[in-house]
């Protein structure tokens, strides 16, 4: 009885152990490592990934994926430094998370009236949307050198970018949302039994259109705060995010078979996957070993879940 206790706590929490473990052996391998600049850092960087986790964990408990985070990602940055050039800086970055909505609005239109599952829909959704994307700038770059612009991207208030402020009000709001709020009781239970949701009278289609809807919503803000830092738009943006997005919130422990999970999860496997790649570059380690690292935990957190279910 005992071991299983064991094994279940480790389940659960294996993404946190991980962490603590990989912390140990960062802070003992490198002084750099344990400093508030190079912490804060780490979440500054990972906050546009960290802010669509926490959606796509809404996505993937309701028993959906959403592969197009990473197209519409594009579309909103180049978007966004397209108006920010030709308007108004301002109206550049608020139209991102206007144009994410759009988006994922549209993708739960597909998944819902087409009854097509959502992993063919939103692949197909990638390729329009990252043509989308190519389409607005031409194959060309769109600079944006202007300061109103690079604000959110950049500032900092109390030494902690605004991108992190951004992402622990989104993580709060994706929290509040899933659980306490009836839609969020909605989405763990369709992804536990969509059959016995439709005949419990649950409109199953409105909170899969609401669950990609706040998708497309998280990846718009993350295009918004990464646009502004780099000032750039780009086609190519947002390339493999939602990978890495998937990764995280199955790394977090959230079941890929849907029903179960948390948002705090998928913020845990943000940072792991963020430590790893921390590390990896204070050691001055081979790429190869870290991409190596990274599937290897990946399969090991893909295996727990299996075995949870």
């Amino acid at each position: 009885m005992n071991s299983t206790k064991i094994i279940n706590f480790c389940r659960d929490y294996a993404v946190l152990i991980l962490i603590i473990i990989l912390m140990i052996i960062l802070t003992l391998s490198s002084d750099a490592f344990l400093t508030p600049r190079n912490l804060l850092n780490i979440l500054n960087q990972n906050a546009p990934l960290a802010i669509i986790a926490c959606a796509l964990t809404l996505v993937i408990i309701v028993g959906g994926f959403d592969l197009s985070t990473g197209a519409i990602f594009a579309v909103a940055s180049v978007s966004s430094a397209w108006i920010a050039i030709n308007y108004n800086p301002y109206i550049g970055l608020l139209i991102a998370p206007i144009i994410g909505i759009i988006l994922g609005y549209l993708n739960g239109i597909i998944i819902t009236s087409f009854k097509v599952h959502s992993f063919l829909s939103t692949i197909a959704t990638s390729l329009v949307f990252r043509g989308l994307a190519i389409l607005i700038t031409g194959g060309f770059l769109i600079p944006v050198r202007m300061k109103e612009f690079t604000w959110l991207g950049r500032e900092k208030i109390f030494e902690v970018h605004v991108a992190v402020y951004i992402l622990i009000v989104f993580a709060i709001l994706s929290t509040f949302i899933l659980t306490r709020t009836t839609i969020g009781r909605y989405i763990f239970a369709i992804g536990g039994n969509e059959d016995a949701s439709i005949l419990s009278g649950i409109k199953v289609n409105f909170v899969k259109i609401f669950a990609f809807s706040f998708c497309g919503l998280a990846a718009g803000i993350a295009a918004a705060i990464q646009v502004s830092r780099i000032s750039l738009g780009t086609s190519q943006a947002g390339l493999g995010m939602e990978l890495q997005a998937i990764a995280a919130v199955i790394l977090g422990g959230t079941s890929i078979y849907g029903g179960s999970g948390a948002v705090w999860r998928s913020i845990a496997g943000v940072m792991l996957l963020a430590l790893i790649n921390n590390g990896f570059n204070i050691l001055n380690a081979d790429p190869f070993y870290k991409d190596l690292t990274t599937g290897l935990v990946i399969i090991a957190a893909v295996a727990l879940t299996s075995g949870r279910k």
